[in-house]
């Protein structure tokens, strides 16, 4: 039975999104009900509203009509998989990136893919940072050691020769959005991260990036330090690590006297 159930469930679900590859005859006759029709606008209209929810950065920038027909293919091709829409659209920066009526808008994809790090930022799991006091009471030798690892909220990205983070962030909150054709056109980075109880975001550097990449692959603070400098020969790394723990972009070990120490 509950085989059966599933193989429905899945035909249903498939009728929804694709009608027109719908070979099984009985459901074809509930796609013949003009209610099966209102529940299946129903739904796609539910999708587009969470895509246009979950991507504010790029509905501004391209204007609600055009989001919504470019959304209404997307889900199209990629239906949400569970039932937290507040997830959905994590392909959807793809999408836009091989999205012939976007070519002309280089910047759009990237935008998209800071949205999609906010709203995943949103939903991470809760963990404390690290109190930047107790790190700086470390002795050198200690600290050099130390691992740190992100926070399960941060979220980061160096995006090469184009603003985006300047230009996410203007076309992110409410209120008037001064025009791109403004901005340094130059690199940027973007952090995002939930600290605490609100997602914060701030632009970073490259060398902040591979800092935080090479965190997240285990090194130490000393080999981090390399991968930044590698990077970005000038960063004041000082500075950059303190800039990070500011923003919450490490998780507090637990119990934090017992932060992991890896010997050379």
């Amino acid at each position: 039975m509950t085989s059966g159930l599933s193989r429905f469930q899945s035909a249903f679900a498939s009728a929804l999104h694709a009608p027109d590859d719908i070979a099984d005859p009985a459901m074809h006759a509930l796609l013949a009900q003009p209610a099966f029709a209102v529940y299946r606008n129903t739904v796609m209209k539910g999708c587009v509203d969470a895509l246009e929810a979950n991507f504010p950065a790029v509905a501004r920038l391209v204007g609600s009509e055009w989001f919504r027909a470019a959304a209404a293919l997307h889900v199209a091709d990629q239906p949400p998989r569970d039932g937290q829409l507040s997830r959905y659209g994590g392909a959807f920066p793809d999408f836009l990136s091989g999205f012939e009526p976007a070519s002309g808008l280089t910047y759009l994809a990237d935008v998209a893919r800071i949205d999609a790090m906010w709203s995943e930022a949103h939903v991470a799991a809760d963990a404390a940072p690290v109190d930047a006091a107790w790190l700086a009471r470390q002795e050198p030798d200690t600290l050099a050691r130390l691992v740190l690892v992100p926070h399960p909220a941060a979220r980061w990205a160096w995006f090469r020769d184009q603003p985006i983070f300047s230009i996410w962030q203007r076309n992110r909150a409410e209120g008037d959005a001064a025009g791109i054709a403004h901005l340094d056109w130059r690199s940027e980075g973007a952090l995002i991260t939930r600290p605490r109880d609100a997602v914060r975001s701030c632009a970073i550097g490259e060398a902040d990036c591979a800092f935080l990449d090479a965190c997240a692959t285990g090194l130490p603070l000393a080999e981090a330090a390399e991968r930044a400098s590698d990077a970005n020969p000038e960063a004041d790394l000082a500075a950059l690590l303190e800039g990070l723990l500011r923003a919450g972009a490490f998780a507090r070990p637990s119990p934090q006297p017992d932060l992991e120490v890896r010997t050379p």
